[in-house]
């Protein structure tokens, strides 16, 4: 199955292919950079750095019992 490079819009073979879903290493780390300079956004609530500092996240936060 092909498919089209999420950055450079080149088509690309799917099975077998290690850089999925980019074409190459070259696409796969330009994506990692944008990520790295906040070009991408995702919808959520807002992290108040005083929730941060108090650990308030990680007290809603239960790890699953895997026994």
């Amino acid at each position: 199955m092909n498919v089209k490079c999420p950055i450079c819009k080149k088509k690309t073979e799917w099975e077998g292919n290690t850089f999925r879903p980019f074409c190459s290493e070259r696409c796969k780390l330009f994506d990692l950079g944008r990520w790295a300079a906040d070009e991408y956004k995702m919808d959520g609530e807002q992290i108040s750095e005083e929730s941060l500092e108090d650990d308030t996240l990680s007290s809603n936060y239960q790890i699953p019992n895997d026994k």
